[in-house]
């Protein structure tokens, strides 16, 4: 049997040697697009997903052999979220409304009809406001776990706007201030971004906190 010679066994050696290493690029490929795809998948509300049936899923899809087809997997998907949205907000609405029930309780907080709480951080002896009238303010938004989400007092800047035009519990409470009055208000879902939020900032159902400091009315 003739011995292969030099020349042909560099090139058998080296083309193994491309093999192997192209399949050890896949499997980091592979490997890293199940992290994106992991990250991607909790961003979207899906905390504890079977590991296993993902993986069975996904290999079932690139065979062919999948059981349900592409449409009814994705109804199942939209109905899994839409129960897990519904149980999320049911329980951010109870942790509100408690939130709200005791704050109530404090002397120094009061509630108006609609249910907008509010306590006077420091008292004005300017105008008080319409509603059709612009206002100038600093503030500072929070949840009630106190993450903050948005304040101008941050950013160093105050700002201008309609009263019209901004949530409700705005509405209402900036009404209720002078100029030069800084007063804290505890606003409901329902008088904020109610059942949607408005992402990614302010979960839906968020009770709401703003430390509001009226300068001018226009």
């Amino acid at each position: 049997m003739k011995r292969l010679g030099g020349p042909l066994v560099l090139l058998l050696f080296t083309a193994a040697l491309a093999a192997q290493n192209q399949a050890s690029y896949m499997d980091t490929t592979s490997y890293s697009l199940g992290i994106v795809l992991s990250q991607n998948l909790k961003a979207q509300g899906f905390d504890s997903i079977d590991a296993q049936s993902l993986a069975k899923g996904f290999q079932d899809g690139l065979d062919g052999n999948s059981t349900v087809t592409p449409e009814q997997a994705n109804m199942h998907i939209q109905d899994y979220l839409q129960k897990a949205a519904a149980s999320a907000g049911s329980e951010a609405r109870q942790e509100g409304e408690a939130f709200l029930a005791e704050n109530a309780k404090r002397a120094e907080v009061k509630t108006t009809d609609s249910g907008l709480q509010y306590e006077v951080l420091k008292e004005g002896s300017g105008a008080s406001p319409s509603a059709a009238e612009t206002v100038k303010v600093h503030y500072h938004g929070t949840l009630t776990d106190g993450t903050v989400f948005d304040s101008s007092v941050d950013r160093g800047q105050t700002i201008e706007f309609p009263l019209n035009r901004v949530i409700s519990g705005w509405t209402e409470g900036l009404q209720l201030m002078k100029v030069g009055a800084k007063y804290r208000f505890y606003i409901p879902y329902h008088l904020a971004y109610g059942e949607r939020g408005s992402p990614p900032a302010i979960p839906p159902y968020s009770t709401l906190i703003f430390d509001v400091e009226l300068f001018e009315v226009k």
